[in-house]
Order: C-alpha cells, then sequence, then structure tokens
C-alpha cells in the first residue's frame, strides 16, 4: 500500500499558501484536508459579506481554483471575474455562486462538497467553522482592531488575536486533525491565514491531543508585510504553540537563514522555491518535503 493510501495529511491556513500546499498534496486525494480560514473581509469576498453577511467563501474559492486538474468550462465559470463598471466590477463567479447556496440555506461544507463534486477535486476542503466571524487584533496601545484588511495595516506590535464573536469549529475539521499522521501550518500570511483557525479553541485542542501526528510549520519564502512582517519567526512559532495549547512544533520548513532558533525547534532546509517566482514555493518541491517528514524518502539536509 502506497503512502497515498495509509496516510493522512491535514493542512491549516488559507489563501494563496494553504491552495499551494494543497496542490503539492493533490495526490493523497481524499486523505488530504485543508481546513480553511473563513474570516477574509476584503476584495470581492469583503464586498459579499457586507451586503450578504455568511462566512468568507474567498480562500476556499482560491483552494479549490489551485486543485483544478481537468479544465472545463465548470472551472472556467467558476473562475470567471467581472470586469468593467458596475457593481460586480471585481466580483468573482465563484464566490457568488457558494454564497448563492449558502442563502439556499445549503450547508456551507455541502457547498463546497457541490462544487468540488461538479470540478473532480478529490482532496477535501472543511471550513474552520459554518458561522461567520472577523479577525480582531489588541495592539501595545490598547486598541482594538477588527476585520482582516484592518490588522494586516496596523502600524503597533500587536499583543492578541481573537474571533469575533467566537464560533465553534466544524467536527469535519476536528476529525481530521484527530485522524492525522501529519498536521500541517502553513505557508501563507501569518496572521490572516495561518493564525485564524488555530483560535478556535476545539482545533487547538485536537491537535494537541494527536500525539501520533507529527506537525510541520512551512515558512514562507518572502518576508511579510505589516504586523506580520515584523514578527520573527520564533514568534510565529510560539504563537502557534500556544494556540495549540503548548503542543511543539516538531519540523520547521524553511530557509538556512531562517533556522537560527534550530537549538529550539528542528529545522529542515532545503529548496522550496519555484525556480521562476523565487516567492513561491514549488508543488514538487513541497511534496517530495512534506513525503521524507512521513518517511518515504530521504534527500535533504537537515540543521
Amino acid at each position: 500500500m502506497s503512502i497515498y493510501q495509509n496516510k493522512k495529511i491535514t493542512a491549516v491556513g488559507g489563501g494563496h499558501g494553504l491552495g499551494r500546499m494543497l496542490a503539492a498534496l493533490k495526490h493523497f486525494g481524499s486523505n488530504a484536508t485543508g481546513i480553511v480560514a473563513t474570516t477574509d473581509n476584503g476584495g470581492s469576498t469583503g464586498r459579499i459579506r457586507h451586503c450578504q453577511g455568511g462566512i468568507a467563501w474567498g480562500d476556499t474559492r482560491n483552494c479549490i481554483n489551485q486543485l483544478i486538474t481537468e479544465p472545463s468550462i465548470s472551472s472556467m465559470m467558476f473562475e470567471y471575474r467581472f470586469r468593467g463598471a458596475g457593481e460586480l466590477d471585481g466580483h468573482n463567479l465563484g464566490n457568488l455562486m457558494m454564497t448563492a447556496l449558502g442563502n439556499l440555506s445549503v450547508r456551507p461544507l455541502d457547498a463546497i462538497n457541490l462544487v468540488r463534486d461538479m470540478l473532480k477535486v478529490d482532496v477535501n476542503l472543511v471550513p474552520m467553522s459554518e458561522h461567520p466571524s472577523d479577525l480582531r487584533a489588541l495592539s501595545v496601545g490598547g486598541h482594538w482592531v477588527t476585520g482582516e484588511t484592518n490588522v494586516d495595516e496596523m502600524n503597533d506590535e500587536l499583543l492578541r488575536l481573537d474571533l469575533d464573536p467566537e464560533v465553534p469549529a466544524t467536527q469535519e475539521a476536528l476529525t481530521a486533525l484527530e485522524q492525522a499522521d501529519a498536521i500541517i501550518l502553513g505557508p501563507g500570511s501569518f496572521l490572516t491565514s495561518v493564525m485564524p483557525p488555530l483560535l478556535l479553541p476545539e482545533i487547538g485542542k485536537a491537535i494537541a491531543q494527536n500525539t501520533k501526528a507529527k506537525v510541520i510549520f512551512v515558512a514562507n519564502l518572502s518576508p511579510e508585510h505589516g504586523p506580520a512582517g515584523r514578527m520573527s519567526l520564533a514568534q510565529k512559532l510560539q504563537w502557534c504553540e500556544r494556540a495549540c495549547q503548548g503542543r511543539k512544533i516538531d519540523v520547521v520548513l524553511g530557509e538556512p537563514e531562517q533556522s537560527s532558533d534550530h537549538d529550539t525547534w528542528h529545522f529542515v532546509t532545503q529548496s522550496l522555491a519555484s525556480n521562476n517566482r523565487q516567492w513561491r514555493h514549488d508543488r514538487e518541491k513541497l511534496r517530495l518535503a512534506i513525503e521524507q517528514q512521513l518517511g518515504s524518502v530521504d534527500f535533504t539536509q537537515t540543521t
């Protein structure tokens, strides 16, 4: 039996980073699950949430787009973005489709599965919660800022992150974490993609209690902007571990220059960048790196 059949992987995050990771894990099919952040309030997603309410669909749509393996009329429809003047300008049809399904009282997870079936996507996608919530941050000056876009633009240092309101995690997300042989955090925007799912206490608890899984943090290849850009990698790892009730991160996949804290964390340094875009992870390199951590190959240099 191959590694794709006997190992389960759960990745946590949002946006482009999680989509990239899940595309690297597509050979695992239904044994791979992405737990997707649902707190985005920018762009088309933010405009829809302002008018219609509900969870943010943008990160889920992004992941689905990166997992489509058979281009079709359906996939072109799902990826279509309106241009021109008027209220539709900038809206993504996939976001509107999933919002419409939600308005029809379809459970968000059922809406995702319906689209996955239509677009022949095997990898599981689970929203971190099926209830709308926003990211909010407390600055060192004692000011609260609400909304992902506002958090990204903060000039002050952060003391804490919260979800407003507090919402329950989806049971399917907890089950995926409980059954996982590997749990992957990142890559992606740290405060607005990686952290939101971890702010749900049940998700942090599920990661902490799965002692058989290897917890892997995948560092970004290029610096972030805003408050996340002012955090060291060590601070980000500490935030993750605190959210996961002290559960240690087993492996950090990163660049050699990021491994200065290797006395505290186990670093694996190897080339993961795309050959033509050094700021973006290469899917094949990511796949091999994760499979190596599951014990299937051994070609990396560890520090």
